[in-house]
C-alpha cells in the first residue's frame, strides 16, 4: 500500500477510535436515544437528495438502518452515557468479530477453524478480566449492553455482505433513513418530549459539533475512504488496520477524558486485541506461507 493510501486508512481508523471520546461529549448534552436520532438524521439529510440509491431492496436497507440505529448505535450510545467508559467500549465492541464469524458459520454450517477457536478464547479471556474488575468505568450492565450492541453490529454487516458489490456510502446514507423512526419512538417512550425539548434548547456547539461529526466524519469521510481504499487494494490489506480503533479509542479516552489505564485495562485490550489479529492475521499469513 503507497505511503499515502496508508495514511489515509491509518486517519480513518483514527476518526473511528476517537469517536468514542466525541460521542461521549455529545452525550454530556443529549439523552443517548434522541443522539442517536440525530446522528442518522444528519447521516441521511441532505446526503438523500444528492446520493443515488443503491442497487439494494428496500428490506435490506431496512435491515441495516434498524439493526445499526437502535441495535449498535442506540446501545452503544445508551451503555457510554452511564455504564462503561468510552475506551473500554471501543475495545468490547469489536468482538462483533466474532460473533459475524460465529453468525456466518451457524448460517453457512461451515467447519469451525483451529485459529478461530484459538482468537475467541483469547478474546473471552480479556473479556473475563474486564468482567472481574467491575467498577466506576464498567458495570455488568454496560458490558452486557456493548455485547448486545457488538451483536447487532455483527447480524448488520452478514445483511451488507449478501448484497454484493453495493456502493456502501450510498448504502449508508440511504439506510440512515430507515433508522430514525425507531430511534424517535424509543426517544420519546423512554426520555420523554420534555427531556428532548429541554436538550434541544440547551444543546451548545461542542454537542451540536458531536451530532455532525458522527455524521460527516464517522459516516461520510470514514466509511466513504475506508470503501475507496478497499477498492483498490486487497482487503487482507485494508482490513487488519481497524485492529488499531480500539488504541486510538483507549488512547483518546485516557488523554481527553482522563480514563485510567491500570495493568488489568491494558492485560485485557491485550488479550482481545491479540484474540482479534489471530482471526483476522492468521488466514493470511498461511496464504503468504503457502506461495
Amino acid at each position: 500500500m503507497p505511503t499515502p493510501h496508508l495514511l489515509l486508512a491509518l486517519a480513518v481508523v483514527a476518526v473511528w477510535g476517537t469517536n468514542f471520546v466525541v460521542i461521549r461529549w455529545g452525550l454530556d448534552g443529549l439523552p443517548p436515544f434522541l443522539f442517536a436520532t440525530l446522528r442518522f438524521t444528519f447521516s441521511a439529510l441532505p446526503w438523500l437528495l444528492f446520493v443515488p440509491r443503491p442497487k439494494a431492496s428496500w428490506r435490506s436497507m431496512a435491515a441495516v438502518g434498524v439493526l445499526l440505529g437502535p441495535g449498535q448505535f442506540g446501545l452503544l450510545f445508551f451503555a457510554i452515557k452511564g455504564h462503561i467508559s468510552p475506551g473500554l467500549a471501543s475495545l468490547v465492541v469489536q468482538v462483533q468479530v466474532f460473533f459475524t464469524i460465529g453468525l456466518s458459520l451457524w448460517l453457512m454450517r461451515e467447519r469451525v477453524r483451529g485459529y478461530q477457536v484459538a482468537g475467541l478464547l483469547l478474546a473471552i479471556a480479556g473479556l473475563g478480566v474486564i468482567a472481574a474488575h467491575l467498577d466506576a468505568s464498567v458495570t455488568l450492565l454496560g458490558l452486557g449492553i456493548i455485547l448486545a450492541a457488538a451483536f447487532f453490529w455483527a447480524a448488520s454487516n452478514l445483511v451488507v455482505k449478501s448484497l454484493g458489490g453495493v456502493n456502501m456510502l450510498h448504502f449508508m446514507v440511504w439506510s440512515s433513513v430507515f433508522a430514525v423512526p425507531p430511534l424517535l419512538a424509543i426517544s420519546l417512550v423512554v426520555e420523554g418530549p420534555a427531556l428532548i425539548a429541554q436538550s434541544l434548547r440547551s444543546a451548545g456547539a461542542v454537542v451540536w459539533a458531536s451530532v455532525l461529526w458522527q455524521a460527516l466524519g464517522n459516516t461520510l469521510f470514514g466509511y466513504g475512504v475506508w470503501n475507496w481504499l478497499l477498492g483498490r487494494h486487497p482487503a487482507a490489506t485494508v482490513t487488519p488496520l481497524a485492529l488499531l480503533v480500539p488504541v486510538f479509542g483507549m488512547s483518546a479516552s485516557a488523554l481527553s477524558l482522563g480514563e485510567s489505564l491500570p495493568g488489568w485495562k491494558l492485560g485485557a485490550a491485550a488479550l482481545v486485541l491479540l484474540g482479534l489479529a489471530v482471526i483476522v492475521c492468521w488466514p493470511v499469513l498461511q496464504r503468504r506461507l503457502a506461495a
